[in-house]
């Protein structure tokens, strides 16, 4: 069994990453001349989220939502 301590560090890195790149995007889009919307946005997101999932599904599970992964452990 994968140790608490890696598990949750690798739901940490996930959930910064999607945090970033999510945060990044909708900033970027802010700037003159960036013109990909609402649907580059969202593309963005799912891209990052299923990077990041695809990355920690074999150490944590790939949850990425500290709701889901506390939800997971009440039952």
């Amino acid at each position: 069994m994968i140790p608490l301590s890696r598990r949750a560090v690798a739901e940490a890195v996930g959930t910064f990453g999607l945090v970033f790149i999510g945060c990044g995007v909708v900033l970027a889009s802010t700037f003159p001349g960036a013109n990909y919307g609402v649907l580059g946005i969202a593309i963005a997101h799912a891209i990052v989220l299923s990077v990041m999932i695809s990355a920690t599904m074999a150490i944590s599970g790939g949850h990425l939502n500290p709701a889901v992964t506390i939800g997971l452990l009440s039952v």
